[in-house]
């Protein structure tokens, strides 16, 4: 999410709050990430109610206890008061609200993640998956077909996913693929990769090889990009032989086209220099 002025204060509050909360090891990472996910979706069909809940007319401690009148009975207790938190705090569109408890949602089951030690196979399955839909027109046209029932694209992930990765990335997906909100596939999960690239204050570098990179190249290739951009970097990789012996590694907007070698000294050199 790119949040703006009030929002962008409002989110970050929202985010050290989840925070705060999955620091507790008595919190269901995973539970609270589907009710955050639940209020979203009301919110995102109810447009009265978004605006409503952002308001600035309204008091914020008058929006809290709607939020708790409304959800107290529906969800725990943490995501009643985290959700109060964000109302009492000020957005610069009713839009925003909803966009932020997306994030946080999928925040929330990335943390979980990370506490179990399984976020670095969550963001390798998370692009590789991406991978496969950029691949194959049919899958992607079935799980993007707006006529098509949410419980039959829940059921094509379940048999492409079940049992094949981690149900972290399969609940990611499925929210993603059930509630787009205006977004295409892609840019979707490109999200979740830099949401979970976040949890470890690190960047996503997507690297495309004619041939598979030794753990030696990977390694040296990291280290020269975590120097060049000035953060750890994941390198998400793929093999393409139309690359003709060399090398593409893409950094957010930024392309980088060479062989290995040259790169790296390159990426060297400029750090050094």
């Amino acid at each position: 999410m790119t949040a703006h002025g009030a929002s962008r204060e409002a989110l970050a509050a929202g985010r050290e709050r989840l925070d705060a909360l999955t620091d507790n090891t008595s919190v269901d990472a995973a539970k609270l990430a589907d009710e955050l996910a639940s209020v979203t979706a009301l919110l995102d069909r109810e447009v009265s109610l978004r605006r409503v809940l952002t308001d600035p007319a309204q008091s914020g401690e008058a929006k809290a206890q709607l939020v708790g009148r409304l959800l107290g009975s529906q969800v725990s207790g943490e995501t009643a008061d985290l959700v109060a938190g964000l109302v009492r705090s000020r957005w610069s569109a009713p839009r925003d609200l909803v966009d932020g408890l997306e994030e946080l949602a999928n925040t929330a089951d990335l943390t979980g993640a990370q506490k179990t030690g399984k976020l670095d196979g969550v963001e390798d399955e998370l692009f590789r998956f991406g991978r496969i839909v950029s691949s194959n027109t049919d899958l992607r046209a079935a799980l993007t077909n707006r006529t098509a029932p949410k419980s039959a694209k829940s059921e094509l992930l379940r048999s492409l996913l079940g049992g094949r990765a981690e149900p972290v990335t399969e609940r990611l997906v499925t929210r993603l693929v059930t509630a787009p909100r205006g977004r295409s596939l892609e840019a979707g999960l490109e999200s979740l990769s830099k949401l979970a690239a976040e949890r470890r204050n690190r960047m996503v570098a997507v690297v495309t090889s004619a041939v598979p990179l030794s753990d030696a190249q990977k390694q040296r290739l990291g280290g020269a990009l975590a120097k060049l951009y000035g953060r750890e970097m994941h390198l998400n990789l793929d093999v393409d032989p139309a690359v003709l012996g060399g090398i593409r590694v893409q950094v957010g907007d930024e392309v980088i086209n060479g062989s290995i070698q040259d790169r790296i000294d390159d990426a060297a050199r400029r750090v050094t220099g």
